[in-house]
């Protein structure tokens, strides 16, 4: 399956896909799914936003009987429109039981250049068990909070929109977790708002936000109103001041379990064709 909107032009997806070709054929992994993630998939592109397209890929079954694991991540050469690189099925499975949200957001994304919905399904059913709700608030909590802090909001000298919503978007999946308690929400910030509406003001200051920045530099500095500055930092803040969640047991044999089940269904296969999308 494929699902991209106009906004991509044909050029930059025939690219993605040479790139994603020559991953499969180099190093002989399956990629079920491909997609776009970054500011395009969170829905507040700049004019010159990069195409930031992640990966998903699983090793033959006879590749993980070694005793030299390879690297478990895959790079294509970064430049200033292209950033594809993807992971290793092992490193998303283990990075979810650890409570990473990233896994849920990638298999979330309204964007794919590449997919099998079956792949999709099975791995974002397996996230939904392994995922602790309270440990992926806490991602989003120091995520956004590191991004705030970059921003500058906070001391009022706005240095970088695009990071005042890189620290908006955790504090609205926050307030989404707060009204659906689920390790999973959307990964569109609109898709965010829209089904946990902040106060109304909010959200309209959001929005004229959201219009100054599809027409502002990826990097160009603006002004962050007092409401949505307050809100974001009400929302990040009442987070890092809740007590750290407990380190239980990470969810190893369900991990296993589906990680294997995975791997039997989407290694590429003995003589199997992966040079080509």
């Amino acid at each position: 399956m494929q699902e991209l909107t106009d906004s991509f032009e044909p050029a930059v997806v025939a690219e993605v896909m040479r790139r994603l070709a020559g991953v499969r054929a180099e190093y002989g992994v399956a990629i079920p799914w491909a997609i776009e993630s970054g500011s395009r998939a969170w829905g507040f592109p700049s004019p010159d936003s990069d195409y930031d397209c992640r990966f998903f890929y699983v090793r033959s079954v006879p590749d993980h009987v070694t005793p030299w694991q390879p690297r478990d991540v895959i790079e294509t050469p970064v430049d200033a429109v292209f950033d594809v690189n993807g992971w290793d099925l092992a490193k998303a499975v283990r990075l979810a039981a650890g409570g990473n949200a990233t896994v849920a957001e990638w298999l979330s994304s309204p964007f794919v250049y590449d997919g099998d919905p079956e792949f999709r399904e099975a791995l974002l059913s397996l996230a939904g068990e392994i995922l602790d709700p309270a440990r992926v608030r806490r991602h989003y909590a120091h995520v956004g909070a590191r991004q705030w802090e970059r921003s500058g909001a906070h001391t009022g000298e706005v240095k970088s929109l695009k990071r005042v919503f890189y620290a908006l978007r955790p504090a609205a999946v926050l307030h989404w977790m707060d009204l659906y308690d689920r390790p999973t929400p959307p990964m569109n910030l609109l898709e965010l708002l829209d089904q946990a509406p902040p106060p109304p003001d909010v959200r309209a200051t959001v929005d004229e936000l959201l219009a100054t920045k599809a027409i502002t530099r990826e990097m160009g500095a603006g002004v962050v109103p007092a409401n949505v500055r307050t809100w974001i930092e009400r929302q990040l803040d009442t987070e890092l001041h809740r007590s750290a969640p407990n380190r239980l047991a990470r969810p190893t044999a369900r991990a296993i379990e589906g990680y294997r089940d995975l791997v039997s269904r989407f290694a590429p296969q003995p003589g199997q064709e992966i040079g080509t999308a």
